[in-house]
């Protein structure tokens, strides 16, 4: 698997490949893979996702999380098809799929991801306060001044609003 995750990040890291061309070799790289393996699905989501494919992305995205991703890869394609779907009209959905995962791990790796997309998701649903406080309080662990008052002030909006 580790030879085959770096020839999919190779790819990944190829800036002269047109999106199509990510698309072309990742399914390449997939077809070496069993049918239903989570790992190459959400590769072959990702790749149609980055290309504007959010349709395609979307039913692959939910195939790999239903087949089980390990728990990083689960997260990204969780914020991923989250913001797929926000793209595509479904902003209830990405809405809830957002705040569960913003919720789930305050101190994950790719929390401030769930949180910035989190935000988009809310500006998207009508709520640019709520978006602004779940932005800054993602923001504020990296001020290196004024940590704690960005951090109060944007629960004061949450508060404001509950």
């Amino acid at each position: 698997m580790d030879d085959w995750q770096n020839r999919v990040d190779a790819v990944w890291a190829d800036e002269t490949l047109s999106p199509e061309d990510v698309i072309t070799r990742i399914d390449e790289l997939s077809a070496e893979r069993p049918t239903d393996d989570a790992v190459a699905l959400f590769e072959r989501a990702g790749a149609r996702d980055s290309a504007g494919v959010e349709d395609e992305a979307e039913v692959l995205y939910r195939r790999a999380l239903a087949i089980g991703l390990d728990d990083e890869r689960r997260t990204q394609a969780t914020i991923q098809l989250a913001s797929t779907i926000r793209n595509l009209g479904k902003t209830e959905e990405s809405l809830e799929m957002l705040r569960a995962e913003y919720e789930r791990e305050p101190r994950g790796p790719l929390h401030d991801a769930a949180a910035a997309f989190y935000a988009l998701a809310l500006v998207s649903s009508g709520e640019p306060e709520r978006a602004a406080s779940v932005a800054l309080q993602a923001l504020a662990p990296h001020l290196p001044r004024y940590t704690r008052s960005v951090t109060g002030y944007a629960r004061e909006i949450a508060e404001r609003l509950d």
